[in-house]
């Protein structure tokens, strides 16, 4: 009798892009936050603790722009420290929810909905000089993203058999960075920096205003598409043999087993993982944080440039992102790791020797931006991108399909905890230092020890030898 030739695993590409709307709502409203709110911060701390208008400010004291950025780090932090709380909490608890529209859909759909209702109320308050109010909006947009971004990055691992979430994980990034692109777009013609340099009689809050409602309404139209295309009840049931086989090729030392303790090979991979990107978070959320004010500030340019950055940065990240997944099978997913921070590092040498180029431009007396900042900023994004891709799946690839939102969990404790103490201690480094150059110098730093503790305790583990499909067969159908 013959014997039955079990199915090869083959990656739904179109349902992974409609899972990736999560991934598109979660980095559109990430970027708009990034971009605009340490800038907020630091003017409205500025203004009240030295009395001057914004522009006055500017431009007689800059040492005072530097001496309240460890203010603008423990705001930032206060967030983070929130979302280390909460995203273990609720990533365990959409593990064992049950309900008719699925597991995680209801942290999906409360926290977008309710964080898209509190966003436009920030730069209201900013634009009325509400201090307590803007950081109250943005403790609320914080906590309830933090309800949603759990159960939604799980959401992909529910439903995708282990060796084919490095490929669907660039998928969703990709999608990801299409929303975080309408937001880069949006910043490039509503430019912070002609509101900040205005005087405090001649602001226009629609400038600052727009780029958040469009955020929020992008969010909920991204939601809605989510919850109308995935149902994740029926597809649990239907993939049940696949993720099963998924189990059997999963790239780990020992199998899991959710009845007995996680073995001492898993856990120490775990925890160098978990060391590592603790690090490299720390890095790349520093330059996430304070990138906006080290243009508008230090280099003396139109914030409109970090927007191009961005842009840049994007893209490069998209080109990483459609090619981790390939660079993961021929050399194993930490070798893609290790060679992301290896290329994040050189472009960050490279930053060190960015300098304001003296060269007025515009009606504003801007200066005109260097050019090598833009290189620096493709080669990073390019080598982050092989990280977070990799990154994630390495580590729910330890836990079973009944721990992913648990795991997910650990992902995020461990890059929030990063952005809870980066941005405080760069704001004293700042404070110390007095200088912004410190910026590229102290994310070098943390990159070249989180490269060296992945290189060095991560094993690279790839998956079994069972056939699989491959090259276009892998990407699978679309029904």
């Amino acid at each position: 009798m013959s014997e039955t030739k079990a199915p090869l695993l083959k990656l739904n590409v179109k349902r992974t892009m409609l899972i990736g709307f999560a991934f598109f709502g979660i980095l559109l409203l990430w970027q708009v936050y990034d971009s605009w709110c340490p800038t907020f911060l630091t003017d409205i701390f500025a203004r009240r603790m030295y009395g001057l208008s914004s522009a006055g400010l500017k431009a007689s004291a800059p040492e005072k722009i530097l001496n309240v950025q460890w203010l603008v780090g423990i705001i930032m932090a206060c967030d983070n420290l929130a979302a280390l709380i909460l995203l273990p909490i609720f990533g365990s608890l959409s593990d064992k929810t049950k309900t008719p529209i699925g597991k995680r859909m209801p942290y999906i759909l409360v926290g977008t909905f309710v964080s898209a209702f509190a966003f436009p109320f920030i730069p209201l308050f900013f634009h009325y000089n509400k201090i307590g109010g803007m950081i109250a909006m943005m403790a609320i947009v914080l906590i309830f993203m933090m309800i949603y971004r759990n159960p939604a990055v799980s959401l992909m691992p529910d439903i995708t058999p282990k060796p084919l979430r490095a490929k669907a994980n660039g998928l969703i990034n990709i999608m990801g960075y299409l929303g975080g692109a309408f937001a880069t777009v949006l910043g490039l013609f509503l430019v912070l920096s002609e509101y900040i340099n205005a005087p405090d009689d001649a602001r226009k809050l629609w400038i600052i205003e727009i780029p958040f409602i469009v955020a929020s309404v992008l969010m909920v139209i991204s939601a809605l598409i989510l919850f109308f295309t995935i149902r994740e009840n029926k597809l649990a049931e239907e993939l049940k043999d696949e993720m099963a086989r998924g189990e059997e090729l999963a790239a780990i030392e020992n199998p899991v087993n959710d009845d007995a303790p996680m073995s001492k090979a898993n856990k120490r991979m775990l925890l160098a993982i978990l060391g590592a990107e603790f690090l490299w978070f720390m890095a790349d959320n520093a330059i996430g944080t304070y990138i906006g004010n080290y243009v508008i500030y230090h280099l003396k340019s139109s914030s409109s440039s970090t927007m191009l950055l961005t842009i840049l940065g994007g893209v490069a990240s998209v080109v990483g992102f459609a090619t981790a997944g390939i660079i993961a099978d021929k050399i194993g997913r930490k070798w893609t790791i290790s060679t992301g921070l290896g290329v994040t590092i050189l472009g960050l040498l490279i930053m060190c020797f960015v300098k304001p180029t003296g060269k007025v431009v515009g009606e504003l007396g801007e200066y005109s931006f260097p050019a090598l900042l833009f290189a620096v900023w493709v080669i990073k994004g390019f080598g982050m991108a092989l990280v977070h891709n990799c990154s994630f799946p390495m580590v729910v690839e330890l836990c079973s399909n009944k721990k992913i939102g648990k795991f997910t969990g650990f992902y995020y404790a461990a890059s929030m905890s990063a952005q809870t103490v980066t941005p405080v201690l760069l704001g004293f480094v700042f404070k110390a230092t007095m200088k912004w150059s410190a910026l590229p110098v102290y994310c070098t730093i943390l990159f070249a020890f989180s490269c060296a503790v992945f290189t060095f305790l991560v094993k690279n583990i790839k998956a079994k030898k069972l056939p699989n499909a491959h090259g276009i067969e892998a990407l699978g159908g679309d029904d």
